[in-house]
């Protein structure tokens, strides 16, 4: 349910964020931070309770990634994010993809690629930094575009090391493996 909540959350954020208004920025402030919260109880909740299921478990990263993705798009789209700061909201991106791809394939031949605590942290900072972008400088008593800017910079470099260490961990398996693959499909 709060995974289903999270993805429903996505359209209403983004048309929370064409309207002309400061309070559109604190809305969609407070809609992706209850994301991120959902995000962090829905793990939470889920472990405690022992409570699992393969949907849950396919969907949850799959919110996270539609989530992330649609914001940075449209802060990149309205040139909140601009100049070298798209450069880290790329490798956000492209990380997420290519993990992406990579764990398919691994589920392909059988094998896993378990979520690093790093890579948890790695999510909080990303809905930490994009919450805060959303904010702008509007109705801020801080400079909320330059701490969102910094905290965007450190989840990417993140980013690349997590994806970085996924990959160092994938190989062993893409290497015994490439043998028994048919190279033809």
């Amino acid at each position: 349910l709060l995974t289903f909540s999270r993805i429903l959350v996505i359209p209403v954020i983004i048309v929370g964020f064409y309207f002309d208004s400061p309070y559109s920025n604190w809305t969609t402030f407070c809609l992706f931070t209850y994301a991120g919260v959902t995000d962090y109880l829905d793990g939470k909740l889920a472990r405690t309770w022992k409570v699992t299921s393969a949907l849950g478990q396919m969907l949850d990263p799959i919110a996270d990634k539609l989530l992330v993705a649609a914001v940075l798009f449209m802060l990149v789209v309205s040139e909140l994010i601009h100049g070298p700061l798209v450069v880290a909201a790329l490798i956000i991106l492209l990380r997420e993809i290519l993990i992406s791809g990579l764990r398919e394939f691994l589920s392909f031949i059988g094998k896993s690629l378990p979520v690093s605590p790093l890579a948890k942290w790695k999510t909080a900072m990303q809905f930490v930094a994009i919450s805060i972008l959303l904010l702008g400088d509007t109705m801020t008593p801080f400079p909320a575009t330059l701490i969102g800017s910094v905290l965007l910079w450190i989840s990417a470099i993140i980013t690349l090391a997590t994806g970085y260490s996924y990959i160092l961990l994938a190989t062993k398996y893409i290497g015994n493996s490439s043998n028994s693959i048919d190279s033809n499909n």
